[in-house]
């Protein structure tokens, strides 16, 4: 089953940014137990561009979908056996990256 790991940052108490080498080696765990299929960073809200094309012309809009103190940093796609894998990993995660986890089963 392969699950959605998002990491959740805080722009008013932000993780620690410290630690790349703890992540790096959770991830290389991963990848050696079989449970990587992606992970990615991502840049922060600032950079986001919202593309809205319900109407009858496209709006094109600089930032976040949504105004939050709380946004996605990054996300993990795990294939692992089941949900209680999924949360077993992910409450490491959280440690080794010092930030809220979301783990959420793509259909």
């Amino acid at each position: 089953m392969q699950y959605l790991v998002s990491v959740i940052d805080d722009k008013i108490e932000p993780g620690r940014t410290d630690r790349q080498p703890a992540i790096s080696e959770f991830n290389e765990r991963l990848i050696a137990e079989g449970y990587w299929v992606f992970a990615g960073g991502l840049a922060d809200t600032d950079a986001a561009t919202v593309v809205d094309n319900r109407g009858e012309q496209a709006v094109i809009s600089d930032g976040p979908f949504v105004e939050s103190k709380e946004y996605l940093a990054g996300i993990w796609v795990w294939d692992v056996p089941d949900l209680d894998v999924a949360l077993e990993l992910a409450t490491e995660a959280s440690k080794v990256c010092a930030r809220k986890i979301e783990v959420r089963p793509f259909r």
